[in-house]
């Protein structure tokens, strides 16, 4: 199993940065799929960036491609989303995810574990 907790959500001007952290646990972590989620009110949760395993390239979604950045320390079990660029559309609530499938376009799908959500606004 897997447990994630989301940190580094908040209040940022249009085209600033913001950076999330994910703490992992759980002894399969270097094995699953990590990736993040964003739901924006009214909208189904989206997949928005994810590290695969095996070597399989990073996937992100076509809107925040370029802007947004997933890395990871294997050593601390820790999971980062560098967000650059933000725009008003990238208000939402993001969930750190593990065990996620890679969809299409490399877009993270279906995840076993979430976390609790951090909470990313950007007023327009």
């Amino acid at each position: 199993q897997a447990q994630l907790v989301e940190s580094g959500g908040g209040s940022v001007q249009a085209g600033g940065s913001l950076t999330l952290s994910c703490q992992a646990s759980g002894s399969t972590y270097s094995t699953y799929c990590m990736g993040w989620f964003r739901q924006a009110p009214g909208k189904e949760r989206e997949g928005v960036a994810a590290l695969y395993p095996g070597g399989v390239s990073p996937g992100y979604a076509d809107s925040v491609r370029g802007r947004f950045t997933i890395s990871r320390d294997a050593a601390e079990k820790k999971l980062y989303l560098q967000m650059t660029s933000l725009k008003p559309e990238d208000t939402a609530m993001y969930y750190c995810a593990a065990g996620c499938r890679r969809g299409y376009g490399g877009v993270p799908v279906r995840p076993d574990y979430w976390g609790q959500g951090t909470q990313v606004t950007v007023p327009s």
